[in-house]
């Protein structure tokens, strides 16, 4: 047996580490925390100094007793996992289960796995740092508290199974708060005036400094520079400089895959973790700037070897949060002189991103010339200006531009458009057209998870590690939903003048059409609001903020965990029971108007199965009331009472075809026709009122069309269709995607082999265990996940779990576990007599 036993918490980075060290060394992988706090109960103990109950899961316990056994016959077991708060508290809880006390324990850590990285740390091993455990101790305890006891009271007052969380809480607050500014906004219009001219030949596109209020004010403007003689009034050209940005932290790596590769927050965060436990990146959870004098000397050496010694200014960054572990290093590759790394595509471009900021961090600024004319007319009072640059030195541009999170379009700035021609004040200039475009003012954007991400730091509120599982945790929790929406068509006024004087044009265009921007659901709005008004202190931004920080005392050894805890508990405690005694449900309720025939008040508000449309009040009525569920895309806080009553016209019967009732209905994805079992979604662009019985068998026959056989392949229909994601075949009940090689709209039957083939194929591949008498297999999924698969029931496991121990029993276990659970049926009880009880209110 191995004299030194080294624990990682993931089996990638043991298999990275392995190869670097001796055979006196076996790695083994803990699978991330082997145990937490326990399910049942709060699992802390109020009453003794808030003391947590920690207990190893039922799918850790293999594992637990493989290093128990392996560490008994080990000299020396050696912790390493991850060098932040959340990886030393994995060693302790290590330390303290598998009983290391009586062993030669050490702890090391390294920000990179690299061979010189792994042995420079076994040579200099430390203790676990308690105080960075008890920092982690502290955030779980009160995120459990909070959690536990919040939790109960949105079940009492809200709605069934609802949660609430610290920051996940305060998360959804500011996607709420910005949705309320956007639906209070008005928009005003203004004109914006662009004129271009000419001196000779070569053109200047310029901009007039002022915008006009109404079509009445640019009609005059127009008509008074109609014959005015225009020149240059005034030329400055300015030297300027354009510095690079710094190294990546997590956040900002975060925020610039979301701009330049499209990649959610969790995705950007799976992808440099398999980086990072290949070797190829330093550890990706950092809030730190610092780059080692090691990195700065590869950077130096890489852009004098592969740009020229012009290129290189080695700089040192410092971090603008005050509690950033300067210690640790921002996220940068291992290796400079890779430009690229092999792998998955993510992989790839992710890879390359992160080097581009890197090096583009240690290159030279941009040297830039920045010109600027004016134009004006003797008889006009207003200015037009024309702005260029011209780029004399493009130092770290060479490699990278930054992108603004803040940019509604998400589109990068061309810092090289816009060349102006060589020009003296006094030149005159020829007007080839001035026009003046009618804009409007803009209500604040959405937020997309990068910008969220940028917020909760600007607030100070989550840490690194905690930003990626904030985000998915409220769009999981169904408080937060990516939308996509179709925009409006809105007209516009042009007013153009040109030689033949001025003349106006109606045009149009789409606006507020938006895609991934994060929206408040109608639950997520009224759980907001019942937690703003009756616990304030939870959903302060400060006092998030301001518990971050305590937690960063707590690390620096500065405050003591539970005293915080204490703190913060007595008087949490007290504003839980007085709300659960003396607050009122909150439903969002909102009355539209009152049911044109019957006189009943019709209401929106949040049922126990969501957001719903009411007619009449039991209580008021002495009826019981008609509901109606929300459409998608509909909210209790806008839907119109003209809306609400469509809601109620729905299953309609069209009539007949082929001796078959033809239904027009409401789904959760829009108005449909059924017939037989086919459903035919109704176009989204048709107005669903107008959908009579003869559209229908319209919309019937061209479906059935559609889904007609294109070809029978093994015995089998292959038919074809287009969805989401492109054109597809679909043979037995697979859909294979038809990627542009194919001729979709003439596939062969080699074509057609071919695709079912490679799918057939595709799919043996992704099997890694199967029980075929019992119809079970464990499949790969995305992001290195596995999933338990027997028919259509699907169990992805937990990223921790160790799949190479999965056995037939404890796959039956999982899939038994997740089977939707029948509802009971209520037993009668039996009546008896019981004698009247006078209480007192």
């Amino acid at each position: 047996m191995a004299k030194n036993l080294v624990i990682v918490e993931s089996p990638a980075k043991a298999k990275t580490i392995e190869g670097y060290l001796g055979k006196d060394f076996v790695v083994k992988s803990s699978y991330g925390h082997v145990r937490d706090l326990a399910k049942k109960g709060v699992a802390i103990d109020i009453e003794n100094d808030f003391l947590p109950n920690y207990e190893v899961s039922a799918d850790k316990k293999a594992i637990v007793a493989e290093l128990k056994k392996l560490a008994k016959g080990a000299d020396v077991v050696w912790l390493a996992t991850d060098e932040d708060r959340e990886g030393e508290a994995i060693s302790w809880h290590l330390y303290e289960t598998l009983d290391l006390g009586k062993k030669d324990t050490k702890r090391i850590t390294f920000n990179e796995i690299t061979k010189s990285a792994v042995l420079g740390a076994i040579d200099k091993p430390r203790n676990i740092n308690q105080e960075l455990v008890n920092a982690q101790q502290a955030r779980r305890v009160l995120d459990r508290l909070v959690g536990f006891e919040l939790s109960p009271v949105l079940w009492r007052k809200v709605r069934p199974s609802l949660s609430a969380g610290r920051v996940q809480s305060v998360a959804v607050r500011l996607i709420v708060e910005r949705e309320k500014e956007i639906i209070a906004f008005q928009s005003s219009s203004f004109f914006r005036v662009n004129g271009l001219f000419l001196k000779g030949n070569e053109k200047i596109s310029c901009e007039l400094n002022k915008q006009f209020e109404d079509q009445k004010e640019v009609q005059k403007f127009l008509d008074k520079i109609s014959d005015a003689d225009f020149s240059v009034q005034d030329v400055t050209m300015k030297p300027a400089t354009k510095s690079p940005a710094a190294p990546f932290t997590t956040s900002t790596l975060q925020q610039e895959a979301s701009l330049k590769l499209g990649f959610s927050v969790s995705r950007t965060m799976g992808v440099a973790q398999r980086l990072y436990e290949a070797g190829k990146i330093t550890y990706m959870r950092t809030d730190s700037v610092n780059l080692s004098e090691t990195a700065l000397e590869g950077a130096k050496n890489e852009i004098v070897r592969a740009y020229g010694k012009e290129y290189s200014k080695p700089t040192k960054y410092k971090s603008k949060n005050s509690n950033a572990q300067e210690a640790h290093e921002a996220i940068r590759p291992t290796d400079f002189s890779a430009h690229t790394t092999t792998g998955e595509n993510d992989q790839v471009r992710l890879y390359e991103l992160i080097w581009k900021r890197s090096i583009a961090s240690q290159m030279a600024n941009a040297q830039l010339e920045r010109t600027t004319i004016k134009i004006g007319a003797p008889t006009v009072n207003e200015i037009f200006q024309a702005k260029g640059e011209v780029i004399k030195f493009d130092g770290f541009l060479r490699v990278y531009l930054e992108s603004n999170v803040d940019d509604d379009d998400d589109e990068e700035i061309d810092e090289r458009a816009n060349l102006l021609p060589q020009v003296i004040t006094g030149d005159k200039l020829s007007r080839e057209w001035v026009r003046a475009t009618q804009r409007f003012t803009r209500p604040p954007a959405r937020y997309v998870e990068a910008s969220l991400v940028k917020k909760l730091e600007e607030l100070g509120i989550g840490r690194p590690s905690t930003y990626a599982p904030t985000i998915s945790t409220i769009q999981k929790r169904g408080y937060v939903e990516k939308m996509e929406r179709e925009g409006l068509e809105r007209s516009y006024n042009v007013l153009i003048l040109n030689d033949d004087g001025v003349s106006i044009k109606e045009m149009t265009e789409i606006t507020g059409k938006e895609k991934n921007k994060l929206s408040p659901s109608d639950i997520g709005i009224v759980v907001t609001d019942f937690l703003n008004e009756h616990f304030s202190k939870i959903m302060d931004y400060n006092f998030t903020a301001k518990v971050e920080q305590e937690f960063d005392e707590i690390a620096n050894g500065m405050k003591e965990w539970t005293s915080m805890i204490h703190d913060f508990y007595k008087p949490f405690h007290q504003t839980v029971e007085d709300t659960l005694e003396n607050s009122e449900r909150a439903s969002g309720e909102r009355t539209l108007g009152e049911h044109p025939e019957s006189g009943k008040k019709i209401i929106a508000r949040i049922g126990r199965f969501g957001p719903m449309v009411q007619i009449g009040d039991e209580q008021t009525d002495g009826e019981k009331p008609q509901f109606a569920s929300l459409r998608t895309g509909q909210s209790i806080n806008q839907i119109s009472l003209e809306e609400a009553l469509e809601l109620f016209e729905f299953p309609k019967n069209l009539g007949i075809y082929k001796n078959e009732e033809v239904v027009l209905a409401l789904g959760r994805f829009g108005p449909y026709v059924k017939f037989k079992e086919m459903f035919v979604s109704i176009p989204r662009d048709e107005e669903v009122g107008s959908v009579d019985i003869d559209r229908a068998i319209e919309l019937i026959k061209e479906k059935q069309e559609a889904d007609a056989p294109i070809a029978q392949y093994e015995g089998l229909p292959v038919q074809k269709g287009s969805g989401r994601f492109g054109p597809f075949i679909k043979w037995n009940d697979i859909f294979i995607n038809v990627n542009k090689k194919y001729d979709f709209e003439n596939l062969s039957s080699a074509d057609i082999k071919e695709l079912i083939e490679a799918k057939k194929q595709k799919d043996i591949d992704k099997i890694i265990h199967s029980w075929p008498n019992e119809g079970i297999t464990v499949e790969k999924a995305r992001w290195g996940r596995f999933t338990v698969v027997k028919g259509k029931t699907k169990i992805e496991l937990p990223k921790t779990f160790n799949v190479d121990a999965l056995t037939l029993e404890k796959a039956q276990e999982l899939i038994e576990a997740n089977k939707p659970k029948k509802a009971a049926k209520k037993k009668t009880p039996a009546k008896k007599a019981t004698a009247k009880k006078t209480t007192k209110k």
